[in-house]
């Protein structure tokens, strides 16, 4: 028998095959306002991606995922459905299964199904900031897969993976899907695969789903539909601002911008200050100028060739073992083994 690490803390039963760690609210709390006063108040006005994903930013982003121009869930789901064995055969098994930013699991649903083809159980550790989507989803889970056991991580990926909480004994998948890799400007997504990499142990995989590069419209406007979704989900992360931070932002005032650069291979997701105003955050004592045209950076999305990932996994402790591509060659998944 194997295990990640020594112990598991905090995990506690909220159902049959079902448990639960969720990361004390005050801290997750303080976080927040932390990260908002940083971002508004640099020259450079941001805010960071992860808190996005509240629990109707993450409904708002499922909504996003049904778009016709937001290709990379269909196109990533049909590598699953065709790949899927072939991605647990490489890596060999028994396993068990590890996801950063779970959400709704649909995709995963094509894993779980696939090792459960192969294995007579399974434990499935999903991680993800958002309490409500995350328990909603286990829910159905363990519902739907009577042979399968759910251990879940209400929290940050780099806290559960930095303080020993995880718990396994079989060979580990480490599912990393929806190109959220590219959320991450390049130097903190090496932090990131390299944490992954030092939670593991040599032979242990992690697959890798990421958004290749194309043609800008293309896109711009998988980011920036008509429909204007995307345009709400971006804004819903001043009014999570106004509901958890007393704020007052007018979030009529700002439209939401998406700019593909080349130069970076991104495409960058902004709120756009329609006219000059203040903001008021009372539970920040701060009040924040916004001049005509001036931006808030909320997210960038990298996108990436064979070479990029080749790369970036070679300097995080991995090895690209195999790699597939939907038949559109707009998206790809890739199977690294730790070293």
């Amino acid at each position: 028998m194997r295990s990640m690490v020594a112990k598991s803390d905090g995990l506690k039963s909220v159902g049959e095959r079902l448990q639960l760690y969720r990361a004390p609210h005050p801290h997750a709390v303080a976080t927040f306002a932390d990260d908002v006063r940083s971002g508004l108040t640099a020259k450079r006005k941001y805010l960071p991606p992860k808190y996005l994903y509240d629990d109707l930013g993450s409904a708002l982003f499922a909504a996003i995922c049904e778009l016709p121009e937001y290709y990379l869930t269909r196109s990533e789901t049909e590598i699953l459905q065709r790949y899927a064995g072939e991605v647990l055969q490489t890596l060999g098994g028994p396993i068990e299964l590890v996801e950063l930013g779970s959400g709704s699991a649909r995709k995963t649903r094509l894993v779980i199904e696939e090792a459960l083809r192969r294995q007579e159980r399974l434990t499935y550790h999903p991680i993800d900031i958002s309490p409500g989507a995350l328990l909603a989803s286990a829910n159905s889970l363990v519902a739907d897969y009577d042979r399968l056991d759910v251990m879940a991580y209400a929290s940050d990926y780099f806290e559960i993976l930095a303080t020993s909480r995880l718990r396994t004994t079989e060979r580990v998948l480490v599912l990393f899907l929806g190109s959220n890799i590219g959320n991450y400007e390049p130097e903190p997504a090496r932090a990131l695969l390299r944490a992954v990499a030092t939670a593991l142990r040599p032979g242990d995989g992690l697959l890798l789903g990421a958004d290749l590069k194309k043609a800008r419209r293309t896109l711009e406007l998988a980011y920036d539909d008509p429909t204007g979704v995307t345009a709400a989900f971006n804004r819903n992360l001043l009014g999570r601002i106004n509901r958890e931070l007393d704020g007052y932002f007018d979030l009529r005032a700002f439209s939401h911008v998406a700019h593909y650069d080349e130069s970076r291979g991104s495409v960058d997701s902004f709120l756009e200050a329609a006219y000059p105003h203040e903001v008021a955050i009372g539970a920040l004592d701060l009040v924040v100028p916004f001049a005509a045209g001036e931006r808030i950076h909320t997210e960038s999305s990298h996108k990436f060739s064979s070479a990029d990932i080749g790369r970036i996994a070679a300097d995080s402790g991995f090895r690209v073992a195999s790699g597939w591509r939907d038949e559109a060659q707009r998206f790809g998944a890739s199977l690294l083994i730790v070293n």
